[in-house]
């Protein structure tokens, strides 16, 4: 059964209000911006330290064509996609491990993804770390902005 705006319980459909889809648009839209920043931050030292000193990692550099734009477009989209699912997973629980689950669960998905591109496992396996650290910070960072934000009720937390 598809449920477009309510879930299952017992049997029975029941609805999400609006303002608990507000709070989750709330949450999906800071952790995209807290994102966005965090990949921001880590593009430019992939650019400026990693692609300069290791030849590896040139193709880390960020281009001003349209490459970077869907770059920033998935990573804004990824941001999203974590704080709804975040402010979900959370609700009003103060268990650090579904915290910590939610950030690498999420960072494991998006670090991994390049490995179906990889013709060598071996060979790219500095790269495809270089990756996973990034989806790791830029996942943690979104979590500590969100974090504060349900701390001070600017979000309020799933009930």
């Amino acid at each position: 059964m598809i449920l477009l705006f309510g879930y299952l319980l017992e049997g029975q459909i029941v609805g999400i209000s609006l303002s608990e889809r507000i709070e989750s648009i709330k949450a999906g839209t800071l952790a995209a911006i807290a994102f966005m920043l965090a990949y921001a931050i880590a593009m430019l030292f992939n650019s400026f330290f990693l692609a300069v000193r290791f030849e590896k990692f040139v193709f880390l550099q960020a281009t001003l064509e349209i490459d970077l734009l869907v770059k920033i477009a998935i990573a804004f989209l990824s941001g999203f996609l974590f704080g709804v699912t975040y402010r979900y997973i959370v609700r009003s629980d103060r268990n650090s491990h579904l915290k910590d689950g939610a950030v690498l669960a999420f960072s494991l998905v998006r670090g991994s993804a390049p490995v179906e591109l990889s013709d060598n496992l071996i060979q790219n396996a500095w790269v495809l770390s270089v990756v996973g650290v990034e989806s790791i910070f830029c996942f943690a960072i979104a979590r500590l902005f969100l974090d504060l934000a349900l701390d001070r009720y600017w979000i309020k937390p799933f009930s």
